[in-house]
């Protein structure tokens, strides 16, 4: 049977191309809430390039028929805009018919009344309005359609233990490859291989998809700019970091467990230490508690040092550890005049073509799907782009563990032999620092 889709204002903002995401049924669009997305179009952000990218969508529509009356679209299904929603007598005395969620769930009883037998079913990123349409006996759900995983133990972590007989393992460490008997392992998975017997014989590899083999991690220096990996995840990181091969990774872990430690001493060691990179760029999603950086006075780079300053921390530790206190600060500012370090706001990543550089991009879980495919798509030849975050401290109001970007993106490239992933579970800090993310 049909169904009725009924779109919020979030799920347009999210997603403008959420119109096409319902198959073969009616999609239907308050008028309340083309007003809502009209009102957002002059953002200078991602939110506003999706405003404007819906109403070019349904511009393009427009030209096919009466957006009133219902236009076919391409995929399947058709859309509406409803324009007659005034009609409130069904909502609580306590609902103000003033608000626009509350015409959008007027709006969904009034269609449920209209078209008996037919599922009309509200779609909504936000929460309460999810919560009264339940209260009011609708059907109601989050927009699904990027969602990759369930919950935090459906994520793929990009490593996996293998228990081999301590002969296997002497031949591995001679060979230099295993062949997996069965079971199927992912590209670029990381392989930790324990003895059966129980004794400490160990050995560690990543799965070579093209060789179909399981090979060692490549030689480690003793320290990459001063860092050395404390445990397990820190050394698969490094040995996916300074992979050359691998131009995109991504990697998670609790608050401080080294992500952006380990992926800027990476970026420093192959940018000025090895030449592979022209620049360092590091850029991080700005949510600033509701307000962007324009409020902020002083030119771009003063505007972005507070929401940069993690990132500053980290790079003052790592240049600390080869230099005196002075000379790390010199050091700051030379790669800075210098062009070869920059710190960018994702804002202006937009339109770049971004080549022979060695990209981080920190707090991911703050990016939507669409945010995360605007950046990877900006890599230019012999880029390598870092995706480094925690989906459990997400601060986006329209994301969750299942639809953040960070998330999204690992499970789409899980199997892809340009992409490898590692997720960091012991925190370095302090031992306070890892006490706190696990109790707080």
């Amino acid at each position: 049977m049909k169904k009725i889709y009924i779109l919020d204002t979030n799920v347009l903002l999210h997603d403008p191309n959420a119109i096409f995401s319902f198959e073969d049924n009616e999609v239907v669009i308050p008028l309340v809430v083309i007003e809502e997305v009209d009102g957002q179009k002059r953002r200078q952000d991602e939110v506003g390039r999706h405003a404007r990218l819906i109403a070019h969508h349904l511009d393009e529509l427009r030209l096919d028929g009466k957006l009133s009356e219902g236009v076919a679209l391409k995929r399947g299904g058709k859309l509406r805009v409803e324009l007659k929603h005034e009609s409130t007598r069904h909502l609580p005395d306590d609902l103000d018919p003033r608000k626009p969620d509350n015409q959008v769930i007027a709006l969904t009883l009034q269609l449920r009344e209209e078209n008996e037998g037919v599922p009309v079913v509200l779609v909504s990123k936000d929460i309460n309005v999810r919560v009264k349409a339940d209260a009011l006996n609708l059907r109601a759900q989050d927009y699904e359609t990027d969602k990759m995983v369930l919950n935090e133990e459906d994520l793929y972590d990009g490593m996996t233990t293998l228990e081999v007989t301590p002969e296997e393992i002497e031949t591995f460490n001679k060979s230099n490859t295993y062949t997996p008997a069965n079971g199927r392992l992912y590209c670029n998975q990381f392989v930790h291989f324990k003895s059966l017997n129980g004794t400490k014989s160990s050995a560690l590899g990543r799965f070579d998809a093209t060789a179909q083999q399981v090979v060692p991690l490549a030689p480690l220096k003793k320290e990459i700019w001063g860092i050395q990996p404390k445990n397990l995840g820190q050394r698969f990181a490094f040995d996916i970091l300074l992979d050359e091969r691998i131009p995109f990774v991504t990697m998670t872990g609790q608050a401080g467990t080294g992500k952006t430690l380990l992926a800027l001493a990476a970026g420093l060691s192959k940018v000025l230490d090895q030449h592979r990179y022209r620049r360092l760029l590091v850029t991080r999603p700005v949510i600033p508690m509701g307000k962007d950086v324009g409020y902020l006075p002083g030119d771009k780079d003063e505007k972005l040092r507070p929401w940069m300053q993690p990132i500053y921390d980290n790079l003052e530790y790592l240049m600390g550890c080869i230099y005196k206190e002075q000379m790390a600060a010199d050091m700051i500012r030379h790669i800075q005049e210098k062009g070869i370090f920059e710190a960018e706001a994702l804002t202006y990543i937009r339109g770049r073509s971004i080549p022979q550089q060695f990209i981080i991009v920190d707090e991911a879980q703050n990016l939507t799907p669409h945010e995360v495919k605007t950046i990877v798509s900006r890599a230019g030849e012999g880029t390598k782009i870092v995706l480094t975050g925690d989906p459990n401290q997400i601060d986006h109001p329209y994301l969750d563990f299942r639809s953040n970007g960070l998330c999204y993106a690992i499970e789409k490239f899980k199997n892809n032999p340009l992409a490898g992933h590692v997720t960091l579970t012991k925190g370095q800090r302090s031992e306070l620092a890892e006490l706190a993310a696990k109790l707080l």
